[in-house]
């Protein structure tokens, strides 16, 4: 099991002793993500399997995962839980990890010059309660028609071969999408936007600032985090 305690600026925040947060998920980007709060927390893991059931939408399969990770996770601790799930979906074709240099080939090759979707389901849960939140974040991904010389230079970095999509939206060198108008954390892996009213419905405090936050770190204007920030 591995379990690290990060906090960023936690004077800002209150945080009951028994309400500590727990990220279910050992991704460094959502890890980095989740630091722009400023609430410090714990990982936790989740390991399960993560086959996707006959039948079953990309939205559908994100939600169910982040929710069986979450109350993985809770059944042995007496934190907040929060688990993710993200998949990159080309229609219900749903596009993974490549397995080889020639299966990221194949699917950057597909995504050239057209938008996918890409799909993160969130899921916190509170252990003594049995209370979550759970939603589904669902951003159109606009791929630029990078050439195929570009694709082959990427592919010898070896970005793509732990990516969904084998692609890295934040990747500067390669730089597959352009226009993006939806949520640049959720293609990451942990749309913000979408986990603050669930974290706040449990009490935590967020900082005033994050949106300055989010935009400096992600370099991108956030279309949706000001209005979630502005609701009081």
């Amino acid at each position: 099991m591995v379990s690290q305690i990060f906090a960023l600026q936690a004077g800002c925040v209150k945080i009951p002793v028994m309400m500590n947060l727990i990220l279910a998920s050992t991704s460094p980007r959502r890890k980095d993500l989740l630091s722009l709060l400023g609430l410090p927390f714990d990982i936790i893991p989740a390991d399960l399997d993560e086959s996707r059931l006959p039948g079953e939408s990309p939205a559908d399969y994100v939600r169910r995962l982040a929710c069986e990770k979450a109350h993985k996770v809770a059944r042995d601790t007496q934190g907040l839980v929060l688990a993710a799930d993200t998949t990159v979906a080309d229609g219900d074709e749903i596009l993974g990890k490549p397995e080889s240099g020639a299966d990221a080939r194949r699917m950057l090759q597909q995504l050239r010059g057209r938008t996918h979707q890409v799909f993160t389901g969130i899921a916190v849960v509170e252990p003594g309660t049995g209370e979550s939140y759970v939603d589904v974040c669902r951003t159109d991904v606009p791929m630029r028609d990078y050439t195929d010389e570009e694709i082959s230079a990427y592919i010898a970095t070896g970005d793509p071969m732990d990516k969904a999509g084998a692609y890295a939206i934040q990747s500067a060198s390669f730089h597959p999408v352009e226009n993006l108008e939806g949520c640049f954390a959720s293609v990451m892996g942990l749309p913000l936007c979408h986990l603050v009213p669930g974290l706040t419905r449990f009490g935590l405090d967020i900082p005033h600032n994050l949106v300055e936050r989010c935009e400096s770190y992600l370099n991108y204007s956030c279309p949706r985090l000001p209005k979630v920030m502005s609701r009081d």
